[in-house]
């Protein structure tokens, strides 16, 4: 099982960005999936998770501004982040949102700054 997280960067306050985690070893569509990041000197923290249901979960701090979604055709997880704030600056992983964990990759470092 191998979990890679992509599309991280540098980006000013306010701006957006779109995070992927592909996947393989693993059929994304039978688990619930999840973000997680990880700022510097903190604790990992669940960032947003998705159901096999298609219900949703955001951490208070991104909802509104973050959206999960997933290509299960492809094995693909996406988070579309918007109004980003310099808070959000964190690596991201991706990973299952219940039961025991995947494997971490090794994340995608998203910093908010002007």
């Amino acid at each position: 099982v191998q979990l890679v997280e992509s599309g991280g960067g540098l980006v000013q306050p306010g701006g957006s960005l779109r995070l992927s985690c592909a996947a393989s070893g693993i059929i994304f569509s039978i688990w619930t999936l999840a973000w997680y990041r990880q700022a510097p000197g903190k604790q990992r923290e669940l960032v947003a998770n998705t159901t096999t249901t298609g219900s949703r979960i955001y951490a208070d701090s991104v909802k509104g501004r973050f959206a999960i979604s997933g290509d299960y055709e492809n094995d693909i997880l996406y988070l579309e982040m918007t109004n980003l704030k310099p808070e959000d600056t964190a690596v991201y992983y991706c990973n299952k949102g219940a039961g025991a964990l995947l494997p971490w990759g090794q994340g995608t470092q998203v910093t908010v700054s002007s």
